[in-house]
């Protein structure tokens, strides 16, 4: 059981860096046509998706990474905790 918490610990971890990237990317390079951008985009975009579409639209602004990272920081460790 603690080798399944430990993995999804690391998991949330790699995650987490990835969003990060992601965000820090679409400043750098909005456009994303580099090898970068395009991995980080496939890691988290299956987890933006269904956020984004129950989000409204906001505009320019997206706050699904922050939504994200509000998860992935505050549930996910709560989830392990009932596990263990």
């Amino acid at each position: 059981m603690i080798f399944i918490a430990n993995f999804i610990n690391l998991l949330t971890t790699i995650l987490t860096f990835a969003i990060f990237g992601r965000v820090l990317m679409s400043w750098i390079k909005p456009r994303g046509n580099d090898l970068v951008s395009n991995f980080l985009f496939n890691i988290t975009e299956p987890m933006f998706a269904p956020i984004r579409r129950l989000l409204p639209k906001t505009g320019m602004f997206d706050f699904t990474p922050m939504i994200v990272l509000i998860i992935l920081q505050l549930v996910i460790p709560r989830l392990l905790k009932l596990l263990i």
